[in-house]
């Protein structure tokens, strides 16, 4: 495997608690699929991880709370025909979900004032519009 896969800034996925499953991928490949277990399944127990800090650990844990089995988060691919290649993107993959998952809460939005000089802008407009679609009506026609 090549380098430590970051999930962000300093922190990267432990190698040592991560968990492989292979098995049998679905799809085209043609005799050799039938024989090789090239679809890669990674596990990482994120209950017990020891190499995320404590508060991205609770944001983690209940942003993926749907996802959990027992405090493990388990990816798959299986789009590649080479396990290796199908090991590398579960890595990435996990990593993104959990770089995505301990991300800090955006920052509240702010309400802010509509100036008054656009609002009374906007409902003149909105009377000459009303205004010139009444002038439409076929009531002074002939």
């Amino acid at each position: 495997m090549p380098g430590p896969h970051v999930i962000r800034g300093s922190v990267v996925l432990p190698e040592a608690e991560l968990q492989w499953r292979f098995s049998r991928s679905s799809g085209p490949g043609g005799q050799h699929v039938n024989t090789s277990d090239s679809a890669a399944e990674v596990l990482f127990d994120l209950g017990a991880t020891t190499a995320l800090p404590e508060v991205w650990k609770a944001r983690a844990l209940e942003r993926l709370a749907g996802r959990l089995t027992g405090g493990v988060i388990s990816v798959r691919a299986s789009e590649h025909r080479s396990q290796w290649r199908n090991r590398e993107m579960a890595l990435v993959r996990l990593a993104s979900l959990l770089a995505e998952a301990t991300a800090p809460p955006p920052k509240p939005r702010r309400a802010t004032k509509i100036p008054r000089g656009i609002n009374e802008r906007r409902l003149r407009e909105k009377k000459a519009r009303g205004e010139t679609k009444r002038g439409r009506t076929g009531r002074d026609w002939g």
